[in-house]
């Protein structure tokens, strides 16, 4: 389906037409520029691949540099891929937030913000183990048995334990769209979007 790059600028309020305060979260969407085009015949499936984010040329490896010389377009940060465009696309064409307008949902994918690691009571909502009288006082927070028995003597596989919390790949199914802003290249949604100020989110239709 086709979607775009962009940045998560923030949230914000706006008023809807009966007056509401609407929570939206303002994207930067694009523009975009058109570094590869996928065909059926030679790469086995249709995908258009688009660049986002200007990058320094010392920080571009030889192999980038000629991807993006065919392209015709300067180095760029992040690439995806996308498809379903009702416009043929072709190298160093620029997809701008105008692709949206007349859109009323999107799916908006980013990463989570990060919180370290995290034992059970606060990643997963356990309640802890017993009480802390009855000369119990250091297993307040414990998660308490995870499987030890006769057989199968393991502890079994997506066993909610303590661990990295965040940082996971999160996708935001139908956002209403509230605005687009081509001259800003800005696009409001309605609703948060999973990740912090300045990350790189990926919005498709």
């Amino acid at each position: 389906m086709p979607g775009l790059l962009g940045k998560k600028i923030g949230m914000t309020s706006v008023f809807s037409a009966d007056g509401k305060n609407v929570p939206c979260t303002v994207i930067e969407a694009g523009p975009c520029v058109v570094t590869q085009v996928k065909s059926q015949d030679k790469d086995g499936y249709e995908a258009v691949q688009l660049g986002f984010q200007e990058l320094k040329e010392k920080n571009t490896t030889a192999p980038q540099k000629g991807h993006f010389k065919k392209a015709g377009t300067t180095p760029k940060r992040h690439l995806a891929e996308f498809n379903g465009f009702k416009q043929d696309l072709k190298l160093g064409d620029t997809v701008t937030v105008d692709i949206f307008s007349d859109v009323k949902y999107v799916d908006i994918t980013g990463t989570s913000k990060g919180h370290g690691f995290q034992g059970v009571v606060k990643r997963h909502g356990f309640g802890g183990v017993g009480q802390s009288t009855h000369g119990q006082d250091d297993r307040a927070r414990k998660p308490g048995s995870i499987g030890a028995c006769s057989y199968p003597a393991k502890v079994f596989k997506g066993m909610r334990m303590g661990g990295q919390m965040g940082c996971d790949r999160v996708t935001t199914q139908n956002l209403e769209v509230l605005k687009v802003i081509p001259e800003s290249n800005l696009l409001l949604v309605k609703g948060s979007v999973a990740g912090c100020k300045g990350s790189i989110v990926i919005v498709k239709e």
